[in-house]
């Protein structure tokens, strides 16, 4: 009985955890669903945790052992702290390109901070688009 009240709980609170905002949903992400390579229907938009980290879906699909959120980053981006610098990853189109303003570190954690001066902002830094305060 007790093992039912709690099933039941954790899908309510997976439900209402979809209200939350980015800010917030970075404070609790033990709230959403792990990441599931085993035929799971993820929907555009949802929020997903995965060793640790919190990724949204950018286009709906049915998932695969192989299309895990760290390494398909044409299905799931990853959602990063308010303050912290993400690493730069190619958008994979207008849905995930980078706005004006959006700060990367490239080409790795340690590189460079580089800023957007375009919006839908898909090149590499150094190529276009990008400007760095050395």
């Amino acid at each position: 009985m007790i093992r039912k009240k709690a099933q039941f709980l954790r899908r309510v609170i997976e439900r209402a955890s979809c209200s939350l905002s980015d800010e917030a949903a970075m404070e609790a992400v033990e709230l959403f669903p792990a990441w599931s390579g085993s035929s799971v229907a993820y929907q555009a938009h949802a929020r997903v945790r995965y060793l640790g980290r919190l990724y949204r879906v950018i286009q709906s699909h049915i998932s695969q052992p192989d299309w895990c959120p760290k390494s398909t980053p044409a299905l799931f981006t990853e959602l990063v702290a308010p303050g912290e610098i993400p690493v730069w990853r190619q958008p994979s189109g207008a849905e995930d390109a980078y706005g004006i303003g959006a700060r990367v570190r490239y080409p790795d954690a340690d590189g460079l901070v580089w800023i957007s001066t375009v919006d839908s902002n898909v090149w590499e830094p150094g190529v276009y688009g990008w400007e760095t305060r050395d």
